[in-house]
């Protein structure tokens, strides 16, 4: 996927299921989502074990199937072994769903072909809040060179 894909999808997207989610703020799924809510997404926690708490203001859900909104993408930060129960669960619960995001490290070639055929777009391996950050210019500030060029003539 290219960074024009990947730039789109994250200018279109507004509603957020991030499966997996912890309530440490040290854990990289509550700052992603965290990061994600200050952008201006709306975030949907999911995980059984934190299920009715609220995190970051929201409730959170056992199950993709109980979430009561529609989402536009679903963020896995779970194990690559458990993304194909998580398509399946995704695509029955949004038949229309726009996104599954896999985080770094996961990968699921079968489940993202399966989302694929239904129309889903699928990132693997990659993180919604790095790519913002790199294809928005806010990396810079982190020292790194993102390609981006932000000064105006």
């Amino acid at each position: 996927m290219d960074d024009a894909d990947l730039k789109a999808i994250l200018k279109r997207v507004k509603t957020v299921a991030i499966v997996g989610v912890s309530a440490n703020p040290v854990r990289p799924s509550y700052f992603v989502a965290r990061y994600l809510q200050i952008k201006g997404y709306r975030i949907v926690p999911v995980n059984p074990g934190l299920a009715g708490q609220v995190l970051l203001g929201e409730t959170v859900h056992a199950t993709l199937a109980d979430v009561p909104v529609d989402v536009d993408m679903v963020d896995v930060f779970r194990k690559s072994e458990a993304v194909p129960g998580i398509v399946d669960d995704s695509l029955a619960r949004w038949p229309q769903l726009d996104v599954i995001w896999l985080q770094l490290g996961v990968r699921h070639d079968a489940a993202a072909a399966v989302a694929r055929a239904r129309g889903v777009t699928v990132v693997q391996d990659r993180c919604p809040k790095i790519e913002y950050q790199r294809l928005f210019g806010e990396l810079r500030m982190g020292g790194f060179n993102t390609g981006v060029i932000s000064s105006k003539l």
